[in-house]
């Protein structure tokens, strides 16, 4: 069984009335040695390159969003304690019955992951073990599947989430590992950097898909802050509720900033804050009067949020 030969793919499919659906962006992977790289380099924290990685730390788990025909599954399988994989197509749960044969430690779900309530979906799957999310993202869906994960924790707890290692877009990747005013800075970026680290493994181009896509991919790891967002970012309120309420407000001020970048910071924020006391602010803490919004980091808008409370 070669789970990334494109020949025994379309065989496999067609066994089963299958094609690719556009509808669900399913490219799968027809080169072994990504889906080997991807779950190697989930289960050991790092891109564990091409020859392949070590299993993950012992108790650690895995959940796989959108296996496809289960090639990254059964990857995935030799090196976590235990698999969930949540597939959306209905018609590829009896191929990966098929193909995922021996893979005790595997559950297949049919569900869409967008519809889920993924703290309750970890707790009836794992218990209270450590998991490490791994995926082959539809293009068209990226950025809401990423922010449910990351948005599924509050700022000051410690997720039950370790990292999310997914294989996306090539111009997703790089905005979600951009330096702050790089041209593909935007809120996202922000937005997850109050949660984890993102970094860039390694890029897939697009002939190791079936179908290929237009565009080339690449591979991003997420690695949540294990103690929250406290970890990050010292100085923030101790108590909890202080907390959400103060990150709430640092993640309005991104969008709020993001949503009108021909405006000054100044400007931007006048619904947040009254715009003389966020200058005479912004001056203090070093910034132009006229900075704008993708200039700032995560860090300088905990910085002008901190600033501003009580103003």
């Amino acid at each position: 069984m070669n789970l990334c030969n494109q020949s025994y793919v379309r065989e496999l499919l067609a066994k089963y009335g299958l094609a690719p659906r556009k509808a669900f962006g399913q490219n799968f992977l027809i080169n072994p040695d990504v889906p080997a790289r991807i779950a190697g380099s989930a289960a050991c924290g790092f891109d564990c390159g091409w020859g392949g990685g070590e299993a993950a730390p012992a108790g650690v788990c895995a959940l796989e969003i959108g296996p496809g025909v289960g090639a990254m599954t059964r990857e995935l399988s030799q090196l976590f304690e235990r698999v969930a994989a949540v597939e959306i197509d209905r018609g590829l749960i009896p191929l990966l019955s098929e193909t995922l044969e021996g893979c005790d430690n595997v559950r297949v779900v049919n569900e869409d992951f967008m519809k889920l309530s993924l703290r309750e979906f970890l707790s009836e799957n794992f218990g209270s073990a450590p998991v490490r999310i791994c995926a082959n993202l539809p293009y068209y869906i990226t950025t809401p599947i990423l922010m449910s994960v990351l948005e599924a924790y509050r700022p000051g707890e410690t997720p039950q989430v370790e990292s999310v290692t997914v294989l996306v877009q090539s111009e997703v990747a790089d905005r979600l590992c951009a330096e702050a005013g790089s041209a593909d800075y935007g809120a996202i970026t922000a937005s997850v950097a109050l949660c984890g680290r993102a970094v860039k493994l390694f890029s897939v181009p697009a002939g190791n898909f079936y179908p290929a896509p237009k565009v080339t991919s690449a591979v991003v790891q997420i690695q949540l802050y294990r103690g929250g967002v406290r970890e990050a970012f010292p100085g923030l309120p101790e108590e909890d509720g202080e907390l959400d309420a103060f990150i709430a407000a640092v993640k309005k001020a991104v969008s709020l900033a993001f949503a009108q970048r021909r405006k000054t910071l100044a400007n931007a924020l006048s619904p947040m804050f009254p715009k003389d006391a966020l200058t005479a602010s912004l001056e203090a803490l070093g910034y132009r009067a006229d900075v704008r919004g993708e200039k700032l980091s995560a860090a300088d808008y905990i910085a002008i949020c901190k600033a501003m409370r009580g103003k």
